[in-house]
């Protein structure tokens, strides 16, 4: 099936912007597009006619339009996992005064696709919607570990193992070592590989295939969570997601 070049543009323009890049000159997409300005330009113009992007009119420069968060929240409210699963969120981060995520997996990515603030937690990093490395979060360690062999050898095939931090995996043998332990013990731990001072605990929501719809991860701040808290935050997770599987073999479905 033929790509559409000019649907293909407008679409890597959006990618541009993340939680880092909020905000682009005109002239900084034409050089990360390899495009001339006037066709940035045109794509911009037709992007912000509906409402995709808009132009921040004290600097002039481009950020992503509201549009984009009401197509995203209509695409979650539609997943049955996340309104099942909300309650579960409340009473994580209740009970632990921690920030707890709920994620899926997207290609070769996790994806939040919905979280709940901890009273007691200051990490902000987060957001509904962010894309999360699978080789360095708990989220997305949890979401790879229980996928088939087949899925495991295509997801890890030419995998990028981007460094965050001086504690990330780095390699495929190390991640397949990961991955084990995370089948024998029923849950991921993200120990700073993907922020420095953060660890994460995740576990998976399965079907009644046994298929992984999506995982719940509690993240903590080495410094305010000791290892034999995270642990009794371990359990908590364990036994939501054990419940949250129950419902999802009977007639619950993403």
């Amino acid at each position: 099936m033929p790509i559409i070049q000019s649907v293909e543009r407008a679409l890597k323009i959006m990618d541009l912007f993340d939680e880092h890049t909020t905000e682009l000159k005109i002239t900084e997409i034409s050089e990360k597009m390899d495009l001339h300005k006037s066709t940035v330009h045109s794509l911009l113009k037709t992007l912000q006619e509906y409402s995709y992007i808009n132009q921040n009119p004290e600097n002039g420069k481009y950020r992503l339009g509201l549009k984009l968060a009401e197509r995203g929240n209509l695409v979650i409210s539609n997943m049955d996992i996340s309104k099942v699963a909300r309650n579960y969120l409340l009473a994580l981060s209740e009970k632990t005064g921690q920030t707890v995520h709920l994620g899926i997996l997207d290609g070769n990515e996790g994806v939040y696709i919905d979280k709940v603030e901890g009273k007691q937690s200051i990490i902000r990093y987060s957001r509904i919607g962010r894309r999360l490395p699978l080789h360095s979060t708990a989220i997305g360690k949890a979401l790879l570990a229980y996928q088939t062999p087949a899925e495991i050898q295509r997801l890890l095939k030419e995998y990028p193992y981007q460094h965050q931090t001086t504690s990330t995996i780095t390699n495929e043998a190390l991640f397949r070592r990961e991955i084990e332990n995370i089948q024998q013990q029923g849950y991921a731990i993200d120990d700073q590989e993907n922020e420095q001072g953060v660890r994460c605990a995740a576990v998976p929501i399965f079907n009644g295939k046994g298929q992984v719809l999506a995982a719940i991860s509690i993240s903590t701040l080495i410094s305010r969570v000791s290892d034999q808290e995270l642990e009794v935050f371990i359990d908590l997770l364990k036994t939501a997601c054990q419940e949250l599987s129950e419902l999802m073999k009977y007639g619950y479905e993403v």
